[in-house]
């Protein structure tokens, strides 16, 4: 019997063919999910948003950085603002009287010091030719040669590089300007934020807490007591710190008979103590220079002052002034002038200590604190007896080892 014949016999149904399927029915595990598209309008959405937010905040990190500036003004002049106002003068007033303080002592300090530098350029320019003259002898006894003056200024003169940089300079002076009006606004824009801050105090105060409940506004108002008291005390110090300093380095400055001693000693007592730990070498550079002009000893004077005093202003005044304003480490004051100086460059070592004086307060009430064991080690003491217990114990490891390396031996023989 034929293949055939067996399939024509068999009484079972063949399979019948496959349908093709339904428009609704097939294809559902190729077809995209529903959700995806969501999914991804709602990814690139996000990602928008994050490159318009970057973007938004590269262009106003400026006027960022000025209002932190300019809260940190505010928190300064705040004991002084609040003072006055105690005594029935309104509040704004009161801040537009300090502001105009602190801003007539600016302009007062400024023009001092530009008159100083003026009148010593002029001094330099008047007696340039003697100062010619003596260099062209010095090197004519010196090398023999026979320079003079009027052929060393022709020479000057009808130089190529003087010509390069007159245009050079002519160039730099719009460029100058330019940076002059922009640092204008922008001391104009901090004073602006920072009058509102002080003035507005308190309504500020009661905005922020309207969002918060109570036992968070509690936090917040606490948090800003202590951030008053430390950015005010810091001034405070900072402040009769500076007095100190520029009344010693008055003393100096007449003793040596150096001229503008009084706006000197200003210039040191301000940069000092406003830049902390590189101030001091910082502001007296100018009157080492002054004195120098005067007699190259005198330099070395200043230099020699200047270095001793830093050492009496870290170790004996500023411990005692800053015991219950600022109270934190060297160590920690230094470490966050170079970070604020990293992050935003002369501004954060500025406002780099006070700012972390409170922050070190603030987290200090939350920080559980124990009684120290009266320990020989807590005072840097070695108890007796540590050293031959250490030496004990050196002896038993080395036994050790060696009935180790003795049993390791036996086993291999």
């Amino acid at each position: 019997m034929s293949l055939t014949d067996e399939t024509a016999q068999d009484p079972r149904p063949a399979d019948p063919a496959p349908s093709p399927p339904a428009p609704g029915d097939g294809g559902d595990a190729a077809r995209m999910p529903r959700w995806l598209p969501r999914a991804m309008v709602l990814a690139l959405t996000l990602v928008a948003c994050f490159q318009l937010g970057s973007w938004a905040f590269h262009q106003l990190i400026g006027l960022l950085i000025n209002v932190l500036i300019a809260f940190f003004l505010a928190l300064a002049v705040e004991p002084a603002v609040s003072r006055m106002a105690s005594h029935g003068i309104r509040r704004g007033l009161a801040t537009f009287l300090v502001f105009f303080a602190v801003l007539i002592a600016c302009v007062g300090f400024v023009v001092l010091l530009g008159s100083m530098l003026a009148g010593q350029i002029i001094e330099i320019v008047e007696e340039f030719p003697q100062y010619l003259d003596d260099v062209i002898n010095w090197i004519n006894l010196s090398f023999r040669t026979e320079l003079s003056r009027v052929a060393v200024q022709d020479s000057l003169l009808h130089s190529d590089w003087l010509q390069r940089y007159v245009q050079n300079s002519a160039r730099g002076v719009l460029d100058i300007s330019t940076t002059v009006l922009g640092g204008l606004f922008r001391l104009l824009t901090i004073f602006l934020f920072s009058f509102y801050f002080a003035a507005d105090g308190p309504r500020l105060r009661r905005t922020v807490c309207s969002v918060l409940p109570p036992a968070k506004q509690a936090e917040v108002l606490r948090a800003w007591e202590i951030a008053v008291d430390k950015t005010g005390g810091y001034i405070y110090s900072r402040g009769l710190m500076a007095l100190v300093s520029g009344f010693a380095h008055y003393i100096l400055l007449e003793i040596l008979g150096i001229t503008y001693a009084p706006v000197l000693a200003v210039w040191v007592g301000l940069v000092s103590q406003f830049l902390p730990t590189i101030g001091t070498y910082l502001a007296g550079a100018l009157p080492m220079l002054i004195a120098f002009t005067v007699n190259p000893w005198y330099a070395l004077w200043v230099l020699g002052f200047v270095v001793i005093y830093q050492q009496f202003e870290n170790y004996v005044l500023q411990p005692k002034l800053t015991a219950r304003t600022v109270d934190i480490h060297p160590a920690v004051a230094f470490g966050s002038v170079v970070a604020g100086t990293a992050l935003l460059g002369a501004v954060g070592a500025l406002i780099a200590i006070p700012a972390v004086a409170t922050l070190q307060a603030f987290l200090g009430a939350y920080v559980k604190r124990y009684d120290v064991t009266d320990d020989p080690r807590v005072h840097g003491h070695r108890r007796r007896g540590s050293g031959r217990a250490l030496a004990r114990m050196r002896r038993t490891l080395r036994r050790v080892g060696a009935r180790v390396d003795g049993r390791r031996a036996g086993g291999g023989a």
